[in-house]
């Protein structure tokens, strides 16, 4: 089978679209924010002693920057027709997951030999490209029943992540519905009616939770200062809140370390779910401050991208995306300090992990695709209800 290559006149109009079009801010801060991230990886790395997960890191950040790339060489348009099937795919490998070998108690990973794919990473943008292919030029989502087929669409992948377990990743499903049935112009009333819902139902799934689900929301409530160290999930609290404390204001590159005990500086899953504590202790409060200074301007620029954009399958695939990365950074670094439950939740390109860079790139040059081509293909009366 021959393979069609890009002609010069593809290559030359490809960057020329590059030039005119794209966002530079969001390919800065993406780039900005791996480069933190790998700094506290090998932070991490120098804390145990031992592990190359700096440079495994830099090499999926390597395969991941192609990726964003090659997702913006071809018009977004053409995946609105290929979207319910791709859906359809994510949700069918996280049942195989099911058959796979447990890792740390939980089915969430499928072996390649080499790496483990996460079908939950790719499930989240696949719902995303799925959801916003269901409410381009509809009507019926102004209806309170209208919004039984975009809830069902959300609750197939939630009840397969949860049953892996999942509790993060399930948690990140609702923001981004709500997000994008309100960019698509659904009704705020019954919006906030679903919302006074859930919150009364709050008890039915507290009792549909695992012991080890409750037990991480208790302990938020059961933190104090000082005393033994705590068991359970408090430990993993107790290490990360003292891992923030220790970089300071300054952190360890101008301070050095403040305490000789080595066991201090001993942090669980550090180059994973807790690399912003990493990050905390190596540049203190400023490093901090310029991961969310990032991670704001990156997501506003974005929403300007949404907001400049006239096809509706582009301005929700923006919201979404949007949506689903803040609610993932605002859900992890909560949890580092202690005001969200401990979940197994990634940094957006900050932590170590494959599958989450290279969806999150895949996020990235989407979200580029849609700014390089804002316009219509086909004319038609998008967000009418938006005002």
């Amino acid at each position: 089978m021959a393979i069609a290559l890009p002609n010069r006149r593809t290559r030359t109009s490809l960057l020329s679209l590059w030039m005119q079009r794209a966002s530079f801010t969001v390919v800065i801060c993406a780039l900005c924010l791996m480069g933190i991230g790998l700094s506290g990886i090998a932070r991490g790395d120098e804390l145990v002693g031992a592990g190359d997960i700096m440079q495994r890191q830099l090499m999926w950040i390597m395969l991941s920057l192609p990726v964003l790339f090659l997702t913006t060489t071809i018009s977004y348009r053409r995946l609105i027709p290929l979207s319910y099937l791709l859906f359809g795919i994510s949700l069918l490998l996280l049942i195989v997951v099911y058959f796979m070998p447990a890792r740390n108690g939980s089915h969430r990973w499928i072996p390649l030999g080499v790496a483990y794919l996460q079908p939950s990473e790719f499930a989240k943008l696949t719902y995303i490209m799925a959801l916003a292919h269901y409410l381009m030029y509809r009507r019926n989502y102004r209806r309170l029943t209208g919004l039984l087929i975009p809830f069902a669409l959300t609750f197939l992948p939630v009840a397969l992540i949860l049953k892996e377990p999942d509790l993060g990743t399930s948690l990140l499903f609702l923001p981004v519905l709500f997000a994008m049935l309100f960019a698509a112009g659904a009704r705020p009333r019954h919006l906030l009616l679903i919302i006074a819902l859930g919150i009364v139902s709050l008890p039915l799934l507290w009792l549909g939770m695992s012991a080890e689900q409750k037990s991480r929301v208790v302990t938020v409530f059961q933190q104090e200062d000082g005393g033994a160290m705590p068991r359970g999930d408090g430990y993993h609290l107790h290490h990360s809140k003292q891992m923030l404390a220790l970089g300071g204001l300054q952190g360890s590159v101008v301070a050095g370390q403040t305490v000789e005990d080595p066991q201090a500086y001993y942090l669980p899953a550090g180059r994973t779910d807790f690399v912003f504590c990493l990050v905390g202790e190596q540049w203190g409060f400023a490093g901090g401050v310029a991961i969310f200074l990032l991670y704001i301007v990156l997501f506003g620029r974005a929403l300007q991208i949404a907001n400049t954009t006239n096809e509706p399958f582009g301005r929700l695939l923006v919201v979404g995306i949007v949506a689903l990365l803040a609610t993932q950074t605002l859900i992890n670094t909560g949890m580092t300090v202690g005001l969200m439950p401990i979940t197994g939740m990634t940094l957006p390109l900050l932590s170590y992990g494959g599958s989450s860079l290279l969806s999150t790139c895949a996020a990235l040059g989407l979200i580029l695709n849609v700014g390089m081509r804002p316009g219509y293909e086909m004319n038609a009366d998008p967000f009418r209800f938006t005002s």
